[in-house]
């Protein structure tokens, strides 16, 4: 790696938008969770497609490593240059380019955050749909198969790009994809790069399938005296075929840090928080058949929520959610943790890790977007704490065991990047290698975000 002569290449396309500074160089070291600042050698604000690709094809000539940012929300060390290199922070390019709104569909820039693109879209008619809590860029979103509250009504990333223009590791510009909605036109190259995690190559634009804006939109909160009440009315909800848009599950620690952080008032016990989407009828009568269903697992202080701002409150208390356990432990760390399984395995699953965090003496609130059978464990920490650490591993490495164990999954949204890269061969078995030699082949040198997701290469 010939990082001097990169960035001196580098400067002379990029001049000042290419940042040396250690407050900068620090900013894009840092993750979200328990990961080590690791600074870049350099970042890179690239404006167009073009300079991305110049930015690649002089990273490739010094064999310099190349790494995506959005807007570093990732959770599993994703945006992290932890072999050196150039992170290119796409923030500049954040330009909604089109929409089709008789198509519902658009095309965006990676540095568009679901936000902005939501505030766009407002008066089409139309909205993006998925929602993973944090204000991430449409790019990282991609790169991740981000997923989120609003998965079990509209699905996740993976359901709703339509197709992409992708700088190669050599520098190469292709498109994939079509508007059309569906095609059978040779491999879905599209698909492979949704979730790759910037491994084979850079982003650059994203074409998205949209939705029409509900008539109606409702939510509540219910409260359930233990664990398996709550989800177990998530699991017959979903078994009955209520069309949700959202079903997310908070335990008491996490209703416990709400009150706190957000001045809710929330009794201390496991809560569901749901809304409805469809017509002033339909809204009606979901609400009333997932009532009943409430009343049959001894649901309680059922609280609904019509208006919009009470509705963005109990959203952006739940959004919040991670900061709010962060709170209710000062100065700790956390290894924010998911997985996914069989909706049928689901409250065994919430169930066994409850029981493992008690075990262990691990804080560790529970929550999740139990809809689709994915939950969390936001598990908190003293750095400083050798036994501490060892024992979240152990609650950490168990959830991973038992998703595999109940066929399910060791990341449902997280991704991987190298924070679950050991649990990728009890996933995988012969498949992981196959991913492996996948990025050989788009990314020979091994440049583009090396060390993540694939098989460790020793070039």
């Amino acid at each position: 790696m010939n990082i001097d002569a990169a960035l001196a290449e580098l400067t002379i396309v990029l001049g000042q938008r290419l940042s040396l500074s250690k407050s900068d160089l620090d900013l894009h070291g840092r993750s979200e969770t328990h990961f080590p600042l690791t600074p870049p050698d350099g970042v890179a604000y690239p404006e167009t497609t073009k300079e991305v690709s110049q930015i690649v094809r002089i990273c490739s000539a010094h064999r310099v490593p190349v790494i995506g940012w959005g807007t570093g929300s990732s959770l599993e060390g994703q945006a992290q240059a932890f072999s050196g290199g150039i992170i290119v922070d796409f923030s500049r390019m954040n330009k909604v380019l089109r929409i089709g709104q008789a198509d519902m569909d658009c095309t965006v820039g990676p540095g568009v955050t679901r936000e902005a693109l939501n505030r766009e879209l407002r008066a089409t008619g139309l909205f993006f749909p998925v929602d993973p809590g944090a204000n991430a860029s449409i790019g990282g979103m991609t790169s991740t198969r981000a997923s989120g509250t609003t998965a079990v009504r509209y699905g996740t990333m993976r359901d709703n790009v339509l197709g992409l223009e992708v700088v190669l590791a050599d520098g190469t510009v292709i498109h994939t994809g079509t508007r059309a909605r569906k095609s059978s036109a040779g491999y879905d190259l599209t698909a492979l790069f949704v979730g790759a995690e910037g491994t084979l190559g850079l982003i650059t634009e994203i074409t998205l399938r949209l939705q029409g804006q509900p008539e109606a939109v409702t939510a509540a909160v219910c409260a359930f005296d233990d664990i398996d009440s709550a989800v177990r009315c998530v699991i017959d909800t979903i078994q009955l075929g209520i069309p949700m848009a959202r079903i997310e599950f908070v335990d008491a620690a996490t209703a416990a840090a709400f009150n706190s952080y957000a001045g809710s008032q929330l009794p201390e016990c496991p809560h569901l928080m749901v809304e409805f989407h469809s017509s002033d009828t339909g809204v009606r009568e979901q609400a009333e058949s997932f009532g009943e269903i409430v009343a049959d697992h001894g649901g309680k202080s059922f609280k609904w929520a019509s208006k919009l701002e009470d509705r963005n409150a109990l959203w952006t208390m739940r959004h919040n959610a991670h900061y709010a356990c962060m709170a209710s432990r000062p100065g700790c760390r956390s290894m924010v943790t998911d997985i996914c399984v069989p909706i049928s395995r689901l409250a065994d699953a919430v169930n066994e890790t409850r029981a493992d965090l008690e075990a262990e003496n691990v804080t560790g609130p529970i929550l999740g977007h139990v809809g689709d059978g994915n939950f969390h464990a936001v598990l908190l920490f003293d750095e400083n704490d050798a036994d501490e650490v060892a024992r979240v591993k152990r609650v950490a490495h168990r959830m991973v065991e038992r998703a595999l164990e109940m066929g399910g999954t060791v990341t449902g949204e997280h991704g991987i990047g190298v924070g679950k890269l050991d649990y990728m061969p009890a996933e995988h078995g012969a498949a992981w290698a196959l991913m492996g030699r996948l990025k050989a082949a788009f990314d020979p040198k091994n440049i583009m975000n090396p060390g993540k997701l694939v098989p460790p290469r020793n070039d």
